[in-house]
């Protein structure tokens, strides 16, 4: 099937199968390929293909079938050449990072990140000699003026968890390639349903499939999809011998939640998006943090690289940390647990979870606030959503 003509819906739906294997005896769900290796049918054969001169399975920590239809599956999402699959989102980062970086490089950071990949950066820094530096990169001018002499990739989030703040990528790409650098872009919070970093001048993107893609809150997987030559070095180099794979399982699982992760998407920024104005006009809310408001700081910018807020939703309650803990106490419908774009509404505070691994000064540097708390608005009824959170601003007031 021809699906590079069709709308991005449709493709999610029935993504790429350059091998056929996913219609194996006709099944519209595709198989499960549960082995470790391959059997081949003459030892010609299999020195051929450790040699790379013929095509076929060898082993699966290299490629499955399985996995390889995930692997379509997220670079046809992302218009990329190719995809490649990792056991979890920080195995998707590291092998990227370590793969594209060499000891004496620098790396320039979006100001806010992900707790695990601060921690990883303060890793590369401390044992390979890899350094990096925070900046806010909301405009060209502001990349410019954070460059250094050894920069050779930048890394983003955007939206920054949990602060929501852009990074202009169109720019990043631009000064990136100048200086000939590369740009990762991690997409996991906009999903290609509502940003298109490679279109935007990005090298890679990166998931946490966990997130939205898988959409279930039952799996733990990354992913990552670039050109074909970035995604073979990768793949034969820090994916092949680091090992950090997905299970066959595991990538099935996320194939099924793509198929209907546009209807999801559309779903969660919906109810996003009426959560966050009803928030910004509560009496115990100070602030409000979601890009599709009217009143968002980065409108402009929202409205060139997104088609849409999302949806998370980060605000400052009235009466600081300790308010926030109360808050999150009294839900009832809402669960308290970190991770995100599931079916369930999720809350968590990130200065004592997802970001407690990064110092306080640090955290404020990034804009995150002690007494911030984060939504991951789910797929339940709005109103009932709504009504958990009014319940629980009403019981700590």
């Amino acid at each position: 099937m021809n699906t590079g003509q069709k709308a991005l819906d449709t493709r999610l739906v029935h993504p790429p199968d350059s091998q056929g294997e996913g219609r194996l005896l006709g099944a519209v769900s595709p198989p499960i390929f549960q082995t470790s290796t391959f059997v081949f049918d003459s030892a010609e054969q299999g020195g051929a293909r450790f040699a790379g001169t013929e095509p076929g399975y060898v082993y699966s920590r290299i490629a499955n079938p399985t996995v390889r239809l995930l692997e379509q599956a997220v670079a046809d999402a992302e218009g990329a050449q190719a995809g490649l699959a990792f056991g979890s989102g920080m195995a998707a980062i590291s092998s990227v990072l370590v793969q594209l970086l060499r000891s004496g490089d620098h790396v320039l950071v979006s100001r806010g990140v992900y707790g695990g990949t601060f921690a990883l950066l303060e890793l590369l820094a401390e044992k390979f000699g890899i350094h990096h530096t925070f900046a806010k990169l909301t405009d060209e001018s502001a990349v410019r003026q954070a460059w250094g002499e050894q920069t050779r990739l930048v890394y983003v989030e955007t939206p920054v968890n949990p602060t929501m703040e852009l990074v202009d990528i169109a720019a990043c790409a631009r000064v990136a390639h100048e200086h000939g650098a590369l740009l990762v872009v991690d997409n996991t919070f906009a999903t290609p349903v509502l940003q298109r970093p490679l279109e935007l001048g990005a090298d890679v993107v990166i998931h946490s499939a966990t997130k939205y893609l898988g959409g279930h809150g039952d799996v733990i997987l990354g992913l990552a999809a670039g050109t074909d030559e970035l995604m073979s070095q990768i793949r034969l180099d820090a994916l092949k011998d680091f090992g950090g794979i997905t299970s066959p399982f595991d990538a099935w699982l996320v194939l099924r939640g793509m198929k209907t992760l546009a209807v999801r998407v559309r779903r969660h920024t919906e109810s996003a998006q009426e959560i966050a104005t009803r928030l910004q006009e509560h009496p115990q809310v100070v602030e409000v943090y979601y890009p599709g408001l009217p009143d968002f700081p980065q409108q402009s910018l929202y409205r060139q690289q997104m088609h849409g807020g999302g949806g998370m939703v980060s605000f400052i309650i009235r009466g600081g940390d300790e308010a926030g803990v109360k808050f999150m106490d009294r839900l009832e419908l809402c669960e308290r647990a970190v991770s995100l774009g599931e079916a369930h509404t999720l809350v968590e505070h990130p200065a004592s979870m997802t970001h407690a691994g990064i110092p306080a000064e640090v955290r404020r540097e990034m804009g995150i606030r002690d007494g911030l708390v984060r939504i991951s608005v789910g797929l339940e009824d709005v109103e009932d959503i709504w009504a958990d959170l009014e319940q629980s601003f009403k019981s700590i007031t």
